[in-house]
């Protein structure tokens, strides 16, 4: 159910008012001298970010798979597997069946009793309690930071934010057509959406790996408050 906005005239108004000024409607960005944030990686080839987020992975404790789109389906089978197989929770997203994993998903792991559950926005709470009792949750990334290993996840009805972080181990399969080279182009693919009229999430998750934690001597604790491990599998979908 959408909200409304009641009084927000009257209220702007009032504001512009007790500044002694106008109201103003828009607003002109600033033009900068310098543009640092513009200059990272800039002339990087797709391959090229490829290789810097395939070190940053090793510097955020995030195993990385690198696949074909052929194959992704076999090498997700196979990491399941290795993290122990069920409970499962995935989105509900079209996107599963593009990359040819709902075969695996809906037909072979069910037939071998695994439990793997879609996320359904009917079931209200039960999605919720799905994906704190899962083993496993599997999500896609939307775009993918190559400077920082940063996985950036759209939440929506059919795709709770809770998969991400509520099961004990994480997978994201990363199109390796959403690499960029930082935080400054993924800011300007969400703006564009909304100078375009798109529908934003409401909640937009930037991901760095697995949970960690640090204390006042640094010692780092990885998997506290969140998965345990996190895995990329990176498809070659260009």
């Amino acid at each position: 159910m959408k909200g409304t906005i009641q009084n927000r005239d009257t209220f702007l108004d009032q504001i512009a008012k007790q500044l002694g000024r106008e109201r103003r409607t828009t607003l002109t960005p600033p033009v900068w001298k310098h543009n640092p944030q513009e200059e990272v990686l800039k002339d990087a080839s797709v391959d090229e970010l490829v290789e810097v987020f395939k070190l940053q992975c090793t510097k955020i404790h995030t195993e990385l798979i690198m696949t074909s789109k052929s194959k992704l389906s076999e090498e997700v089978e196979k990491k399941i597997k290795e993290l122990g197989s069920g409970p499962i929770v995935t989105w509900k997203d079209e996107r599963f069946e593009r990359f040819g994993l709902q075969p695996l998903l809906k037909e072979k792991l069910p037939s071998e009793q695994e439990d793997v559950f879609e996320w359904n926005p009917d079931l209200g709470k039960e999605n919720i309690t799905k994906a704190e009792q899962a083993n496993i949750g599997i999500t896609i990334s939307e775009i993918t930071l190559a400077e920082s290993g940063t996985v950036v996840l759209y939440s929506g009805p059919n795709r709770g934010r809770t998969i991400s972080f509520l099961p004990t181990h994480s997978i994201v399969i990363v199109p390796k057509s959403t690499i960029v080279p930082r935080m400054t182009q993924a800011a300007k693919l969400i703006r564009k959406k909304v100078k375009n009229g798109e529908q934003v999430p409401s909640a937009i998750n930037f991901i760095t790996g697995p949970s960690n934690s640090a204390d006042i001597e640094m010692n780092l604790v990885v998997g506290v408050h969140g998965p345990v491990k996190a895995t990329y599998v990176l498809v070659e979908d260009l």
